[in-house]
This record gives structure tokens, C-alpha cells and sequence, in this order.
């Protein structure tokens, strides 16, 4: 089987999932369709907003597929009609067996982790939340249970100290191309792996997960330890952003932390105390030592660098964060 003669349909709607879909292209494969969410209103203005792979797809002229409901007779008769041969999903919703199951290889999905560890929704912020020193991109075959089929190829990403869930994002990003490529130059020849992941569950081996983040899971529990609490706040920047409040004996504010920095050692002031030279340092103490606030977010206003925020905020040793859980 050549290139041409290898029918891909390709499913995904962030930019995440723009890389893969450009080697794609770039590399000459027949992607026959692109399925990607509905446009949606977005901004002051509600316009209409197309996805970031729908864009991509316009500027290629590849066929695009926007379906409301993946059961919907006349969408799954369109996909019918395009006769393909592999399906290929990254960063995209749950697919029902009548969608995964009806190309006539299969349809494998990029998962930003190292399968079977951090199944689920939010692999990324979970592995920096928990401190883990690597992560990285897994190509495997859709079935039945989410993120449990056949491994085909997996590829490590290292966690640097200074990484967030944004850095981390952007290196899986194009990690994760190139192993979409490398998987379908595989299937191309006929020459790919298929690891069942039960072999990889040791017997008691911990599996983590990544279950989707809710507003909650973002607040700052500051009666933590200090490693715990700075990676917290990078596993969840620059989005959906770790929160707290600082209170006074009047007020209770609400604001976003996204950049931290630790400082280790002992000291006997109590938990969630805010020292700050007013000028050009804002930390926080807890246990094992300080957090150093670099880069905040009072509601409503604009990211800041902590200069510019102490600027504004000249009280800020009134205050204290809450370490109400």
C-alpha cells in the first residue's frame, strides 16, 4: 500500500491537535477528512469561532466534518462514504464504537502521557501537580474503556524544575507529531507493535489518573508542603490557573497564581503568612519554606508581574491567604 491508496480521516479540535494534522499533510498522506467541533461563539461579541484545526483544515482545502452528534444518521453516513482506511484522534471528545470501530485497520489516538499511567482527561496538569520528573506522548488503539487499548509507540518528555503545564503542552505538542507520523509510516508498511497494557500494570503497580479539573481542584491548599503547593500552581498554569484568597479582617479577595518559585528553610511564622518588601518580592509562608509569588491575577484584572502588581497594591502586608480547605 502506497500513501494515497491509505485513506486517513483525522479527528481533533485544539492546536495541539493542528502539529499532527500538518505532518500529515506536509508528509503527502490522503487525509479524505477532517471531523472537528462546531464553530462556537466566543468573545464580547459572541462571533462565531472556528477550532484551530478546522483553520488549518480551510487552508489545506481538506474536506471538513462538524458534527453535533457522532450518532447522527446523516454524519455517520458521511463518514461511511468516505471509505477510510484509518482514523486518527488527538485531543478530541469520546468517540462511540460505531465511530472507532468502522475503519478497516482501526483508530488509534495521541494520549499526552506514558500510558497506562494518567488515563483520563488532563494528563498534562496531572503529572506536574504530582511531581512527576517525566511524561510523555502514547499512540495506541481505541476500545471499549478510555485509554486502555494496544500501545503502539510511546516517547518520554523530561519535567524540568521551571516547566508548567504550559511548557509542557507545547513540548508533547510536537513530540506527539512526530509520533503520529511515525505511527502511520508504520501501519503504512504494516510493521507496528501492539502492546497490551495489562503487560505494563505490574502487579501492584499505582496507577495514577487525570480526571478533568474543576474549579475546586485549582484552589491552593497552603497548609500543604512547599513542593507540593509550587507544583500545584505550575500543573495548572497558564490554564485553568490555581487559585486563592487573601484575607484581611474586612475583605476577602480572590486572585491567580501562575509563576511560583520555593525557598527552603525553616521559620516560625504561621502558615499562608504574606511577607513582601512592597516593592519587588512577595512571599508566603508555609511548611518547609517560603513561596515566592513571580507572576498574579486579582479578579477581573490583568496578569501581572509581582513588581507591577505590589505597584497597585501597596496594603499587601494586611493581608493573608486563607488556608480554609
Amino acid at each position: 500500500m502506497n500513501k494515497i491508496n491509505l485513506r486517513i480521516i483525522y479527528m481533533g479540535t485544539p492546536d495541539f491537535a493542528v502539529e499532527p494534522l500538518k505532518l500529515l499533510v506536509e508528509n503527502n498522506y490522503n487525509v479524505v477528512g477532517v471531523v472537528t467541533n462546531p464553530d462556537k461563539p466566543a468573545g464580547r461579541g459572541q462571533k462565531l469561532q472556528e477550532s484551530a484545526v478546522k483553520k488549518y483544515a480551510i487552508s489545506q482545502n481538506l474536506n471538513i466534518l462538524q458534527p453535533h452528534k457522532f450518532r447522527d444518521e446523516s454524519f455517520l453516513n458521511e463518514l461511511k462514504e468516505l471509505n477510510a482506511d484509518l482514523q486518527i484522534v488527538v485531543a478530541f471528545k469520546m468517540l462511540p464504537e460505531v465511530v472507532w470501530n468502522m475503519p478497516r485497520i482501526g483508530t488509534f489516538n495521541l494520549h499526552a502521557s506514558l500510558l497506562p499511567q494518567y488515563r483520563g482527561a488532563a494528563p498534562i496538569n496531572w503529572a506536574i501537580i504530582n511531581g512527576e520528573s517525566k511524561t510523555g506522548v502514547t499512540t495506541f488503539f481505541l476500545k471499549h474503556e478510555i485509554d486502555t487499548g494496544n500501545i503502539i509507540f510511546q516517547e518520554e518528555v523530561q519535567i524540568l524544575e521551571d516547566d508548567d503545564a504550559g511548557s509542557i503542552h507545547d513540548k508533547l505538542m510536537y513530540k506527539g507529531a512526530n509520533l503520529v507520523l511515525k505511527t502511520v509510516d508504520s501501519i503504512l508498511t504494516g510493521n507496528y507493535p501492539q502492546l497490551n497494557q495489562n503487560i505494563l500494570v505490574e502487579a501492584g503497580t499505582l496507577i495514577k489518573h487525570a480526571p478533568k479539573i474543576f474549579k475546586d481542584d485549582c484552589k491552593i491548599n497552603w497548609n500543604k508542603d512547599l513542593n507540593s503547593i509550587h507544583n500545584h500552581i505550575r500543573g495548572l498554569s497558564p490554564y485553568p490557573a490555581a487559585w486563592t484568597e487573601m484575607v484581611n479582617n474586612e475583605e476577602e479577595i480572590q486572585i491567580k497564581i501562575f509563576k511560583s518559585e520555593k525557598e527552603s528553610g525553616n521559620h516560625n511564622f504561621t502558615t499562608g503568612k504574606i511577607i513582601s518588601d512592597q516593592k519587588t518580592h512577595l512571599k508566603v509562608a508555609v511548611k518547609g519554606g517560603f513561596v515566592h509569588l513571580k507572576e498574579l491575577q486579582l479578579a477581573g484584572k490583568k496578569r501581572l508581574r509581582v513588581e507591577d502588581f505590589l505597584r497597585g497594591f501597596q496594603e499587601i502586608n494586611e493581608y493573608n491567604f486563607s488556608t480554609k480547605v
